[in-house]
């Protein structure tokens, strides 16, 4: 009988790191308290309650139980459309829109929609895994542009532009960043964006952690009031951060309307259309929830200054990079690599993290800390069983 066999370019692929990193936390006694889990990047704050009753309402409607339009019910599209402009400055119509079953099918949308087997996207190191593994997977390859701990992790444009071979036909960032928290500067986007279109090349920017950025007068960047942005930028966005839905999968994709027309044609095949209870709860969330947004942002905020200071407080540690959901920590270990670590803390102390190890080449002397998920008493935690670990 001849065996069968499984696609090899899956079949190569490491399991999923969060399953497997939440399996050393089993293995915790308890001794210092209870579990912290600084794994996975959720909200560590519930839902508003209004919006739990529009998700109910919108379940249990006969008219959102058919399929839905490829690109999203228009209601979503155009208050999204509406945010979006508001946020940016910047005029972006409903067709600009396309909704998705969350972030990571918005990076696999698109990414079909401008690459092909063979073909490269140019990413940062570190980056985020499952962006890799979607390009192993479909066969594009990718390439890497170093950021350094001195630069706070964001990357230099030289360090881009030299990069930019003629086969690569897409770069993805990710800002704020997974797993370093770097914000990019709105500077250095606008230059990537005029390097991109000069050589006809995608940026995909993914900002899903965008709603927690530090407060200030200007926007991330001034891209979607460039002239001609539709023909170069694919942003990338998910409502499971800011309205705490990760389980409803829902995002979205703001991009030209010949990139939209080209997006659905991969949405079709892989989903037919986003799901539409969460679409349409959102679609009120959007204009109603700003001020319970805006104070979750401002908690967050608290938690990351907690964590500078707690990490101030360890001398053996270095925190090198923060922002919106996410710590990169540089921990104390010479010699011994980043998966070691994060299962011995999981293990004896009850601290799960995700090795830097698992986000790129070079960092095995890093973590993440996703810190969105705990309060700042369990941070001070934090920092209490780190400074017993280090004596």
């Amino acid at each position: 009988m001849t065996k069968t066999r499984f696609n090899p370019l899956v079949e190569q692929l490491s399991p999923p790191p969060i399953p497997s990193v939440q399996a050393w936390a089993r293995a915790y006694d308890g001794a210092y308290g209870p579990l912290i889990d600084l794994s996975q990047a959720v909200p560590g704050y519930p839902p508003h309650p209004q919006l739990l009753q529009w998700l109910a309402d919108a379940a249990g409607s006969s008219a959102l139980s058919g399929y839905g339009a490829i690109e999203g019910d228009m209601t979503l599209r155009a208050a999204y459309a509406e945010h979006v402009s508001k946020a940016y400055g910047a005029p972006v119509a409903a067709g600009n829109v396309h909704l998705t079953a969350g972030c990571n099918q918005a990076f696999v949308a698109a990414v079909m929609a401008v690459a092909g087997p063979g073909d490269t996207v140019l990413m940062t190191n570190p980056r985020y895994f499952n962006h890799e593994t979607t390009l192993q997977m479909m066969g594009v390859r990718a390439r890497y542009v170093d950021c350094h701990a001195e630069a706070h992790f964001v990357p230099k444009l030289a360090d881009i532009e030299a990069a930019l071979a003629p086969d690569v036909r897409a770069l993805a960032l990710v800002s704020p960043n997974n797993p370093t928290g770097a914000v990019y500067p709105a500077e250095l986007l606008a230059e990537v964006f005029a390097l991109c279109r000069e050589r006809g090349i995608w940026l995909i920017l993914d900002e899903t952690y965008r709603d927690f950025i530090a407060s200030g007068e200007t926007p991330p960047h001034r891209l979607l009031g460039l002239d001609g942005w539709q023909h170069t930028l694919i942003q990338l966005y998910s409502f499971s951060k800011s309205f705490c839905i990760p389980g409803h999968r829902l995002g979205a994709i703001a991009a030209g309307e010949a990139a939209v027309a080209q997006i659905a044609k991969v949405m079709d095949n892989l989903q037919i259309c986003a799901p539409r209870p969460p679409q349409s709860a959102v679609a009120k969330g959007l204009p109603a929830l700003g001020d319970w947004r805006e104070a979750n942002r401002l908690e967050i905020e608290r938690r990351a200054r907690a964590m500078v200071a707690a990490f101030a407080a360890l001398p053996d540690w270095e925190l090198q990079a923060i922002g919106a959901y996410f710590a990169f920590v540089r921990h104390p270990y010479e010699g011994q690599g980043a998966a070691a670590i994060a299962e011995r803390l999981a293990r004896d102390l009850g601290i799960v993290t995700i090795p830097g190890s698992y986000f790129g080449h070079g960092l095995e002397r890093h973590l993440r800390v996703a810190f969105a998920n705990v309060d700042v008493d369990q941070i001070g935690a934090v920092a209490h069983r780190l400074a017993k670990a280090t004596r």
